[in-house]
């Protein structure tokens, strides 16, 4: 699988490089699996021998598991299924002068899972002023936008998630790069044994280009076996794959586990790969599955009278019973500092914007603690604690929140319209745009399902409200650019709305002279769209207004930011130009009125 010439345009040098190397030198082993090179750097430094660094690297990680014995099991147990794998070996002789490096390693545990500790092999660690990632090509970011994933996750009735078993550690690296990659630890993997060089026959965590690797080579094992099992196999591998996470949803049971189960065939034969961990929200698809390949939650249940259990990825908690998103926060208590603060803020983040103005609105809070100068875990003032205390303790509404994972209650194939409404608004404290998709279908029943939302904070200084809500309107612009590229979808209708009359009156011109700043927002905006698309919608029916507020949790469900404006639920005007008030007396109205930038 070459990369195709039109997925180079726009790299780097050093990406094309990358792809370059990879077309060159990866290939298949007798065995079956796919070996690929560490892809240097051309004219790159030699490397110098960090075994004494990394000796006592050893020997410091040594004296922390003797003192945790929890640790010690955890890392015992990681490394034990490291050898038991074959992922790595222990490290032949060098010979003279010739180059090697050694990598440190240390553990990290998973935040959701506190039991489970993963040894990260140190490729940043330096000696004599570079490391091996200083002389390695990282490669390009391979990986689907995981926005584009998530929202097509949500098309179809049936939906699917599966997981690729230890995918860094599938892929294994060229023999003559295995010295780069040497490394401390005890014989027979027991800690009262000496410490001994090993080296890594895998690609590992920690190296920069293990990610681009192992998505280059988990699409190559797709295409290499296309033929056998269909082009659809290769389009979910390539375009709905984050990492090693897969997500796809489909019109009825029979196409998804006739997909899943030629995936499963299509990456074992063609790379010794394994596809498992299903879940999904329809029970005839689990039954398709034997216990090993299903989610550690079906393991144990009974699907006949259970109720479906929920699963997480991609920070998506998905309730398959309901077949609905919600959230579990963290029960954590943080320090009210600064740092406590933005862990917080950062736990509620959800890449689809279903509680934006939420989180917007512990920004807006977590701006009041910038203007201080306060260190990171200095307690901050009493005057910020009521306000602060209020937003964080109505973060439990947030689990009462349900959003249904799908577009429409049926499948998108059976609408015979579809619309897509975005709408943006702006005050001094944020700027935000929601977009929503409405259908009808040959019943004439119309349906609004959120697609996405985004807000972010306002500028400090220096920008009027109409500057704002010209920002506003570019988001946008650049929120329909991203669904129209990711969602798969044509529609028959796209329209826009704000509620600034000075923002129409800007895209609408066509003689008056604007300072720099207007004329290259509105030179966006009208790159993506027409004049024509744009209409006005009073403040108290646009929702986007909510994600510019100070909104608490408790109320978001029911608020028009999740739910669409309910003029959207009625038969609109066939005039593009007219949906909530009519555009022309709008643009009059805005005639009269001094544009100011």
């Amino acid at each position: 699988m070459k990369q195709k010439d039109d997925d180079t345009i726009g790299l780097s040098v050093d990406d094309k490089d990358f792809i370059r190397t990879m077309d060159e030198d990866v290939h298949l082993t007798a065995e079956g699996n796919w070996e690929a090179p560490l892809p240097f750097r051309e004219n790159r430094q030699r490397l110098p021998n960090n075994r004494s660094y990394a000796l006592k690297r050893a020997h410091n990680l040594d004296n922390s598991l003797r003192k945790d014995q929890t640790k010690r099991e955890h890392f015992m147990t990681f490394m034990k299924k490291i050898f038991d794998c074959n992922h790595a070996e222990i490290a032949p002789q060098l010979m003279k002068e010739e180059e090697c490096w050694y990598l440190p390693i240390f553990g990290v545990y998973h935040p959701k899972k506190p039991s489970q500790i993963r040894a990260v092999f140190d490729s940043s660690a330096k000696y004599q002023s570079i490391s091996l990632n200083d002389v390695l090509l990282s490669g390009p970011d391979l990986n689907n936008n995981l926005l584009g994933v998530l929202l097509r996750f949500r098309k179809e009735p049936i939906a699917v998630t599966a997981d690729i078993e230890s995918m860094f550690h599938c892929f294994l690296v060229d023999k003559k790069h295995r010295n780069f990659l040497r490394f401390f630890w005890y014989k027979d993997n027991d800690i009262n044994n000496e410490l001994i060089e090993y080296h890594m026959r895998v690609h590992v965590f920690g190296n920069s280009p293990s990610p681009a690797v192992a998505v280059y080579c988990l699409r190559k094992a797709a295409c290499a076996k296309e033929d056998d099992y269909g082009c659809d196999v290769v389009d979910f591998v390539r375009r709905n794959f984050y990492v090693d996470d897969g997500l796809i949803s489909l019109s009825t049971p029979d196409e998804a586990v006739s997909l899943l189960k030629r995936t499963q065939a299509a990456l074992r034969e063609g790379g010794n790969l394994r596809l498992h961990k299903v879940a999904s929200n329809d029970k005839h698809v689990m039954d398709a599955f034997p216990f090993e390949d299903r989610s550690k939650d079906f393991k144990d249940i009974d699907l006949s009278v259970d109720k479906l259990p929920m699963q997480r990825s991609l920070g998506l908690n998905w309730e398959l019973e309901s077949d609905s998103f919600t959230y579990r926060l963290s029960k954590e208590e943080r320090p009210f500092s600064k740092r406590g603060l933005l862990s917080t803020i950062n736990g509620i983040f959800y890449p689809i914007g279903f509680v934006a103005p939420v989180e917007v609105s512990g920004k807006i809070l977590m701006r009041e603690t910038l203007r201080g100068s306060y260190n990171w875990d200095d307690p901050l003032p009493v005057h910020l604690l009521g306000k602060w205390s209020n937003w964080k303790n109505s973060l439990r509404f947030l689990e009462d929140v349900h959003i249904p994972r799908t577009y429409t209650p049926f499948s998108l194939s059976k609408t015979l319209c579809k619309e897509l409404h975005i709408f943006s608004d702006a005050s001094e404290a944020a700027i935000a745009s929601v977009a929503y998709l409405r259908t009808v279908d040959d019943s004439n029943n119309i349906h609004v399902g959120f697609i996405s939302g985004k807000c972010k904070l306002a500028p400090t200084s220096g920008h009027s409200v109409p500057r704002l809500e010209l920002c506003a309107a570019v988001m946008s612009v650049q929120l329909y650019d991203i669904i129209s590229e990711e969602l798969d979808m044509k529609f028959n209708t796209v329209r826009f709305y704000t509620d600034s009359m000075v923002v129409l009156g800007y895209i609408n011109n066509k003689g008056k002279r604007f300072f720099k700043y207007v004329e290259n927002r509105v030179e966006r905006i009208r790159k993506s769209t027409t004049p024509k698309q744009w209409s006005y919608v009073p403040t108290k029916s646009n929702p986007a207004d909510a994600g510019t507020r100070n909104l608490t949790a408790e109320v978001i469900n029911d608020n028009i930011w999740i739910r669409g404006p309910p003029q959207l639920k009625e038969p609109l005007e066939e005039d593009p130009n007219t949906v909530f008030l009519n555009q022309k007396m709008t643009l009059r109205f805005v005639r009269k009125k001094r544009l100011k930038p």
